[in-house]
Order: structure tokens, then sequence, then C-alpha cells
């Protein structure tokens, strides 16, 4: 008896496996299919389930790389922006940290700021989350600070917080290892110039070099950023700049002339984005380029927002006549934003029909004095006298803001 069953059980194990072997499953990807298998028998099965794993493979290839890292889906800007920005400054480390995004929204809420600008792109050249773009990948310009770009605009915009984006445009190592050919080049060794910080520049006059930089534009403007805001859009300036040569610019046009040309490549590429553009604070106060193509009436007509970073800190001994401009915040700032204003109202009697806010960087930093909450406001105060409209950003590289120095929120 024990035989028998035996060579029962065995028959039934053999004929299960061949029908097994010459039957495949397949399974529909869908709410109406959850779970239903398809049966398909023989040769043709066996053709159909590759053709189903090559389709698999494809649909997974077209999953957005949000998805693929556990991101959500790509935001749309906000709705109701502010009409005067009051943002502070995040950099990509603080903007992947829970605890400080927290702090951030928390100091918004309850204080009369609105808006945050991110690093997107910094000094160093990488992004900063995990943007999917063939020329990033291939140079390895990748650093993900922020895992997931897509929900950190959710939190914000969930809050009512305008979100800006920030890009570091020609200074950019990690390009001109990739690039030599296009990166500003030293005279007298014929290898990559640097700066005094060690860091490698890109040539401002390179095409190329634009559309790397406004492809990244272009994806954190589909990923919800409600502003792309764009720095070190300039020739370099500190090192040896005798000693820089350029494999595109030509070293006779007027260096501010390339800038112009970059800035209207810039609106004509982004016609439907909220554009900034970030200027040293004294190219808003002189008449010429300061050696590095930045003239404020170039930017004017192509932005929604120019931002010169008028840092006390940063004008040079006897600016207004001050022994150490750092101790005069708001003198500094209110002449900054008055002699801006008024190039701004003569493009505009010449017919200029762009409408830019002129919306001044501040300090909220130790640099030349002690910046307390009493000489961040009057920064403030001085930009608001000029223009109320004219809105602000305060910057400070560790993050960390005088919450004494603004006005609580109003219901």
């Amino acid at each position: 008896m024990k035989k028998i069953l035996f060579i029962i059980i065995l028959g039934a194990l053999i004929t299960g496996a061949f029908l097994f072997l010459n039957t495949t499953y397949t399974f529909r990807i869908g709410a109406a299919a959850a779970n239903e298998p398809e049966k398909t028998n023989g040769l043709s099965g066996i053709i159909g389930k590759l053709i189903n794993i090559g389709e698999d493979q494809q649909a997974t290839a077209e999953i957005p790389i949000s998805q693929k890292n556990g991101d959500i889906e790509n935001q749309k800007p906000l709705a109701e922006k502010p009409t005067v920005v009051k943002a502070i400054y995040s950099t990509a480390w603080s903007a992947g940290s829970t605890k400080q995004v927290d702090y951030f929204i928390n100091l918004v809420k309850t204080t009369e700021l609105n808006a945050v600008v991110v690093d997107i792109k910094d000094y160093s050249g990488y992004v900063a989350y995990d943007i999917e773009d063939p020329l990033i990948n291939q140079y390895k310009a990748k650093d993900v600070k922020i895992p997931k770009i897509n929900a950190l605009i959710k939190k914000f915009h969930d809050q009512g917080i305008y979100v800006i984006g920030r890009i570091a445009v020609f200074q950019d190592p990690i390009l001109a290892k990739n690039r030599p050919d296009l990166a500003v080049q030293s005279k007298s060794n014929g290898k990559t110039w640097l700066d005094r910080k060690g860091l490698a520049w890109m040539d401002p006059a390179s095409q190329e070099v634009w559309d790397y930089n406004l492809g990244i534009a272009k994806d954190a403007t589909s990923r919800g950023f409600d502003e792309i805001n764009f720095d070190y859009i300039r020739f370099p300036s500190d090192g040896n700049i005798t000693d820089m040569n350029f494999p595109v610019y030509d070293m006779v046009t007027p260096k501010h002339l390339t800038m112009r040309k970059f800035f209207q490549y810039v609106r004509n590429t982004l016609p439907e984005t909220t554009i900034s553009a970030d200027l040293f604070g004294l190219a808003a106060v002189v008449n010429d380029d300061l050696g590095i193509g930045q003239i404020i009436e170039d930017a004017l007509p192509y932005f929604d927002a120019v931002c010169p970073m008028a840092y006390p800190s940063h004008y040079a001994t006897n600016f207004l006549g001050f022994k150490n401009p750092a101790d005069h915040p708001y003198e500094v700032v209110k002449d900054t934003i008055q002699t801006a204003m008024t190039k701004l109202h003569n493009l505009e009697s010449q017919g200029m029909t762009n409408q830019p806010k002129i919306r001044l960087w501040l300090q909220d930093f130790d640099m030349g004095a002690t910046y307390d909450a009493v000489k961040v406001r009057q920064e403030i105060t001085a930009v608001e006298e000029i223009d109320a409209t004219a809105g602000w950003m305060l910057w400070s590289p560790e993050n960390s803001y005088t919450k004494a120095a603004l006005l609580p929120a109003t219901e």
C-alpha cells in the first residue's frame, strides 16, 4: 500500500512540474487587474513573458526619479505669492535637516517673514538633490543633501511659504573638472585658473555653460520652486586676475555686455519662470562694471527681482565717508537702494517695460561689527523707507537668524 501511495504522489509531482514548465503567469498592473493572473501556454507564453519583462523594465525607467527615491510627485508653485518677499537663506545641508526646516517654518510663521531661499547648486558646483539630468549624471555633479526635494517644497508650501531655489552659476569646480575646455584658464601654466579660495570658474561667455545651468533651473521649476535665483553671475574677482585666460570670451568685448547677453538669454529661455539676479552691492552704486561685468542697468530689463548684496561689512573704508561702513547699516543700505531705485526709474523713463523689484540681500552675520537686533532692523528700515514694496532677504551663513529684529506675525 505504501509503495502504491508513493507511486501516485511521485506521478503527481512529475505531472505538476511538466505543467508548470509549460505554463507562465504574468500579472497586469493596474487597479482593475490587481492580483489577476493572465495565463499563457507553451513557447508563445515564454515569448510573451520575455516581452512583458521588457515592457516592465521600460515602465520602470519611465517612473519619475522622485518616486524611485521615495519622494512625492512634483509640486506646483504657490497659487498666492507674496507681493513683498521677506526671506531667509538656507544651505542645502539645512534644507536636508528636519530639525532645521522646522526651525525655519516656526520662524516664518511667528514673524513677518514669508519666504526661504534654498541652495540647489552652491559654490561647490554640486546639485543638492537627486536631479535626473544626463550631464549631471555624466559629470557626477550630484551631492544629495536634500533627499526628497518635492516633499520639502510641499512642506514649505503647506505653510504658505514662498520657496526660492538658488543657483551659483559661473563659480563651478565640478563643471570645470569635467569641462576644462570651458573653464577659465591660467596664462602662466595652461591649467584651470583658481581663485584665492582654490575654486575654479567657468567662462561667462560660454553658451554651453549657460545651458548647463539653465537645465538645472528648468528642472527646479518643474519641481515647484516659486522662483529661481541666480548668483555668481559675473567674471572672477578674487585671485590673480591678470593670469586669467578665457576659451570663449574674446578679451575685447566689454565684460558687462557679455553678462547682459547672458541675462537676456536667461529670460528668453525661462519666459514663464520668476527669476532673480544677485549682484554686488556696489553694482547698484557705481557707474562702471567693477571689472566683473556687473552693471545693474544690464540686469533690470530681464529679471523679476534684482538683488544687490548690500552687506555693510563688504563696503570699502570711507564709503559715504565712514571709516567702518559695517557700523552704519542704516546709511549704507539706504544709499544702496536709493541709488538703485534712481537707476530703475531712469530706465523706466527711457521706455523699459519690465517692472522688477529691487530686493536687497541684508546682513545678519557678524563681520566688521556685531550684528544684533538693532543693526539688522536698521537695514530693514532703510529698505522700507525707500520702497515699502521692495522686499528683502536676510543672509546668515550659519542659517541662524536674529528673531528680535523681525516684527511679529500678524493674523
